[in-house]
């Protein structure tokens, strides 16, 4: 048996201190009258567009928050914080409402998009720093208590799709009651998912013993977890990783399968997982390695603890992290050390 302490670091605590990091940001939100004025405008219709940006992780999570705003009426773009200083700036005037998500508040993309903006368009921000340049000048702040968190994104990531949810549901006027009953299950969700993470780990580990790359698969909300998923693989492994959706593997991508890589396919929402279980299917008869990541019949290591459909995407990342922890055994290397990165990235 692969003994545990190659994977026992940092990273693995800041992993293991997820549910605590939720139950911390939970207890902290709270409608604002900043907040609840900013709502207060865009349903009367006062903004033409919503921003959606970030970088990395904080970039992915606003994923399910985009879905639900579109699906309310609203016209919501997702703009990744470099290309939106540098090729969509027009946007940003006073008929723009941004979300803008960032752990540290401070990095180089986010601090340049302060200065470009210059109060024409009104912010929300997203954050785990209150003393960040980003808390200190947006209009309203939505603050997340992850913490500090080692390097890889998993607290802070989780905590911003926390953060994300009940914003979401304040701008579209939900029963923020409901809400924090919701998020209450995803905490104690996620506790109970890590609570046998050796197991988890061990039993993930055979998968990959042969596997050079993977892909991350799904559709709507579950891109989130497929995006920052296949970043904190290849971040956290160093082993190739790509996020796509499924429908976009089958154009192209389905064609570089073979026994040396892996697909992880997210089951998702209603409405489309018959079409990712079909997917499964056929990468299976193509004799290529492949899973599903939240259906009772996958891997227990899979499996999604029970929680409401609103909060999936906060628990859709554990399987995931797990992964890391596996292939961390298989190479007999601590996964989530950096070796080039820092954990702010000031320098565009």
């Amino acid at each position: 048996m692969r003994d545990l302490s190659i994977i026992e670091g940092p990273y693995l605590r800041d992993i293991l201190s997820q549910p605590q990091a939720l139950q911390d940001t939970l207890q902290r939100l709270e409608n604002s009258p900043p907040l609840e004025k900013l709502a207060d405008r865009l349903s009367r219709g006062e903004f033409q567009r919503i921003l959606l940006t970030g970088m990395g992780a904080s970039l992915h999570a606003l994923y399910p928050i985009t879905l639900e705003l579109v699906d309310r009426g609203f016209t919501a773009m997702m703009v990744e914080t470099s290309e939106l200083i540098h090729y969509q700036s027009s946007l940003l005037d006073r008929k723009t409402l941004i979300i803008a998500v960032s752990q540290s508040g401070q990095s180089a993309e986010i601090v340049r998009l302060l200065a470009q903006n210059r109060g024409s368009a009104s912010l929300i921000a997203v954050t785990n720093n209150s003393d960040s340049p980003l808390a200190q000048r947006a209009d309203a702040v939505v603050q997340t208590f992850a913490g500090n968190e080692f390097s890889v994104s998993c607290k802070t990531y989780v905590t911003a799709l926390m953060g994300l949810k009940w914003l979401g549901d304040l701008l579209c006027k939900k029963d923020l009651r409901r809400t924090r009953q919701e998020l209450k299950r995803a905490v104690t969700a996620c506790s109970t998912y890590l609570s046998t993470w050796e197991t988890h780990a061990r039993s993930l580990m055979p998968k990959f013993e042969d596997i050079a790359n993977f892909f991350l698969v799904g559709r709507g909300a579950s891109l989130a977890a497929v995006s920052a998923g296949a970043l904190i693989i290849k971040e956290s492994t160093h082993v190739s990783a790509e996020g796509m959706s499924s429908a976009s593997f089958r154009h192209g991508p389905f064609d570089t399968l073979s026994s040396r890589t892996f697909v992880l396919v997210f089951a998702g929402e209603a409405r489309t997982r018959q079409l990712n279980r079909k997917l499964l299917q056929d990468i299976r008869e193509q004799r290529a390695p492949a899973e599903i990541v939240g259906e009772k019949e996958s891997p227990r290591a899979l499996q999604l603890p029970a929680a409401p459909g609103s909060v999936r995407s906060i628990l859709e990342i554990l399987p995931v992290q797990m992964a890391t922890l596996a292939l961390g055994l298989r190479d007999r290397r601590e996964p989530g050390r950096f070796s080039l990165l820092s954990k702010i990235t000031t320098v565009e």
